[in-house]
């Protein structure tokens, strides 16, 4: 079975794209990553949370920058502090994006 990590249901969260296995938006997610929350933060915050399903969103936020514009950054990244390269060490290639999945060096 193939997990889709970012869903959208007009019946769940008011049709907001939402992270499988939980009750977070992609909007929240982003939130809480551009107020300093790393992956630790969120993953002991948030225990439902997976580390894909994590960056699937930040990746789901790349696609659709015209509906999350507020939280990129000038330069095209995403504001706050991303998964760092050992975190993102085998997930899939579109989930390791530079600047969007995995933290600016």
């Amino acid at each position: 079975m193939t997990i889709k990590w970012v869903q959208t249901d007009p019946l769940v969260m008011n049709g907001e794209p939402f992270c499988y296995g939980s009750r977070l938006t992609v909007r929240q997610l982003l939130e809480l990553r551009r107020n300093g929350y790393t992956l630790t933060h969120l993953i002991k915050d948030h225990p439902e949370l997976k580390r894909m399903g994590v960056a699937a969103a930040y990746a789901y936020a790349a696609d659709h920058r015209e509906r999350y514009a507020e939280f990129f950054e000038p330069d095209g990244s995403l504001a706050g502090p991303g998964l760092t390269a050992a975190e993102a060490a085998g997930l899939p290639e579109p989930y390791q994006a530079a600047g969007v999945v995995v933290k600016s060096v």
